[in-house]
């Protein structure tokens, strides 16, 4: 059960309005995530100028990390979100289950993007130095580490948004692993 109410358009502000509208435009619906961010006046648009700013990632990669992070914080609603978007990526089932394990035995670089996400996330910033290193020899940089980690704290706080409030997943509900 929800502790929280997923707001509707007329529950929100006059610019969470205009969101919800272009939302509805571009993804054919407002997700119960989002309407949640809208509960405050400037959330929502702060988290979307955020999510989608430019980043050194690629989509995939940013689907390996949001996977991985969402795992160990345990989000069944990014998780659920993420395996749709992964798929929409390129990602299939199996290779998406095992992102979400941290891993990639699939690709030698999107392993140790995995890995680190997972570590980071598990020691909460205070990332094993082995993984840092296997991270930079397979071919990330300065750059894409501060890009990685700053997508960390960004799927950290919609995990915690939906841990806190549980509303309800509004997408195919991601299997366990």
């Amino acid at each position: 059960m929800s502790t929280f109410n997923v707001p509707t358009r007329e529950e929100v502000s006059e610019n969470n309005q205009a969101i919800f509208d272009h939302l509805k435009k571009a993804l054919g619906f407002v997700p119960n995530l989002y309407a949640t961010y809208a509960n405050s006046n400037t959330a929502l648009e702060n988290y979307l100028n955020f999510a989608n700013a430019k980043t050194s990632l690629s989509a995939k990669e940013k689907e390996v990390v949001n996977l991985a992070v969402s795992q160990v914080n345990n989000c069944i609603y990014c998780l659920s979100a993420h395996t749709a978007i992964g798929k929409m990526n390129g990602f299939n089932d199996e290779q998406i289950l095992e992102l979400r394990a941290g891993k990639a035995s699939f690709n030698t670089k999107l392993d140790a993007l995995a890995q680190l996400a997972k570590n980071v996330t598990e020691n909460r910033g205070r990332t094993d130095k082995n993984v840092l290193e296997n991270y930079f020899a397979a071919g990330y940089t300065k750059a894409n580490l501060i890009d990685t980690l700053s997508l960390v704290g960004d799927k950290t706080i919609s995990n915690y948004i939906h841990s806190t409030t549980q509303v309800p997943v509004d997408f195919p509900v991601a299997p366990s692993l």
